[in-house]
């Protein structure tokens, strides 16, 4: 591994630059390895490695796509326990993964990115960091991804509340919940996680929801040992299962977004309300009034069990103020409380806003993404060469596994990085037409889909109500534009 220290400097160049250490970043860098490019650092801003699965430990925490899926394909663990694994069992295999690919040591610690400037005329990016360290790399591959700056509604009141806030992203495992009052704000992926956990330590749950979540029964269950024994004992067993798994999951795409089927989901979604809440009020309240699909679907068996709890109270008049000791609602209600949770989620599609990526001719990120993030396939920004985006605006998905996104996305970088560490090419700056047909194309798709028309506000959205966040149809067609790259796409130049 090559890592060259300036003298005197706290200044290290390298050929790529990878930012973050979830999915994205250790999957880049165990893909450079197995393409023999050990001249690769990777920055990361906490002590420890998992991204999103390493911060978010909050009650309940897990993942909503099968455990089948939600793996590497050319890392498959045949010891999940559950169908559905929780936060600390993924956490564990991304560490397994760093330490059976050997790119542990090729990470440095404590390092936050802050930003980065294109030098045209070396062909390398400089890389910013908070403590001051510099570090200069011909490719820069960012793997920050979205789902990593908490987002904090503004209630008014709030700065003068005596009791104990925290976000479900920084959860405070040092209060003691037993026995206390309990406002939760939010009803998102995270709140129906923590929610019934919290019911089952507080003395009251007070829960303010804005929108209510379409929710769906989550078939998790134990894996058998008898069935972990043949996923090890017969690896195509399990392989098998992955490929009947993906394609189970591709059918929810059509499903749920196809006007017709969709509807049926719905009816089948009311039902399992209807069957869960006697209480008519309760009821109506967290009906959605709005198209399923619109706002991600949530998978939870506990949820609304935990909401018919004596001790939990369903609010959707909305906070009008804080409190020292409660907190007021839009009826004029106080309810007096110790502590308040934020399941509000995070920012999404302003995700790069803080930071300072700066291209060719001194062109910012900020300025080129003011009407809105756009990219091309969600990885290359015209006017930034050799920057990588993996998990880029419009890949995300609400349908199947964000990891077979990202895999496709890795072997397309991994093609144009090969190229530039090989000295086969100096720069590749994605032509500015070809990014801009392939942006009025999938909002084409995005103009007409539930995400965009299902009557909705959800955070899939910018704040010109431009899906900016979901890749418009099966992961399959994706991953047949991302095989291969087609240097036709771009401005080539040589070292």
């Amino acid at each position: 591994m090559v890592q060259r220290q300036s003298p005197g400097q706290r200044r290290y160049e390298t050929s790529v630059v990878i930012v973050g250490t979830g999915f994205s970043g250790l999957g880049m860098a165990i893909k450079l390895k197995q393409a023999g490019i050990d001249d690769f650092i990777v920055l990361e801003k906490s002590s420890d490695l998992g991204g999103t699965w390493r911060d978010n430990t909050y009650p309940g925490c897990a993942c909503d796509v099968p455990s089948l899926m939600y793996s590497f394909s050319f890392e498959q663990n045949p010891n999940w326990s559950r169908l559905f694994a929780e936060q600390g069992e993924i956490n564990e295999y991304l560490s397994h993964c760093a330490d059976k690919y050997g790119v542990r040591d090729h990470v440095h610690h404590g390092v936050e990115f802050t930003g980065a400037e294109y030098d045209e005329q070396a062909k390398t990016w400089l890389v910013t960091t908070g403590d001051g360290t510099e570090y200069v790399g011909r490719a820069l591959v960012s793997g920050v991804g979205a789902l990593h700056i908490p987002s904090y509604p503004e209630l008014p009141g709030v700065q003068d509340f005596e009791g104990e806030i925290f976000h479900s992203a920084e959860w405070n495992h040092d209060y003691d919940l037993r026995g206390k009052r309990v406002a939760v704000v939010g009803t998102g992926a995270s709140a129906i996680q923590f929610v019934p956990r919290v019911a089952e330590q507080a003395e009251k749950l007070h829960l303010f929801q804005r929108t209510p979540p379409w929710i769906q029964p989550k078939p998790d269950r134990a894996i058998p040992e008898s069935v972990k024994k043949l996923f090890r004992n017969v690896p195509l067993t399990q392989r098998a299962a992955r490929v009947a798994m993906y394609w189970i999951l591709e059918g929810r795409y059509f499903a749920v977004f196809n006007k017709n089927l969709g509807k049926a989901a719905e009816w089948l979604s009311k039902r399992y309300i209807r069957k869960t809440f006697s209480d008519p009020k309760l009821r109506e309240a967290v009906t959605p009034d709005y198209s399923m699909g619109c706002k991600r679907i949530l998978l939870s068996s506990d949820y609304y069990p935990a909401l018919n709890r004596s001790n939990v109270d369903v609010d959707t008049s909305g906070v009008a103020e804080v409190r020292k000791n409660s907190v007021v609602t839009g009826d004029g209600q106080e309810h007096e409380v110790d502590a308040i949770i934020y399941g509000t989620g995070f920012h999404v599609t302003d995700a790069y806003d803080h930071l300072a990526i700066v291209g060719r001719e001194g062109r910012k990120l900020q300025d080129t993404w003011r009407d809105g993030a756009e990219t091309y396939l969600g990885i290359t920004v015209s006017g930034f060469p050799n920057l990588f985006f993996l998990l880029g605006p419009n890949t995300g998905l609400g349908h199947n596994s964000v990891v077979f996104m990202i895999e496709s996305q890795l072997n397309y970088v991994l093609d144009c990085i090969r190229r530039i560490h090989e000295g086969e090419i100096g720069q590749v700056d994605v032509r500015q037409p070809v990014q801009d047909a392939f942006n009025r194309e999938i909002q084409e798709e995005l103009g007409g889909e539930v995400w965009s028309v299902g009557g909705c506000r959800s955070w899939y959205l910018d704040e010109n109500g431009v899906n900016r966040t979901l890749w418009p149809g099966f992961t399959w067609k994706y991953w047949m534009r991302t095989r291969k790259v087609d240097f036709a796409d771009y401005e080539v130049s040589a070292r």
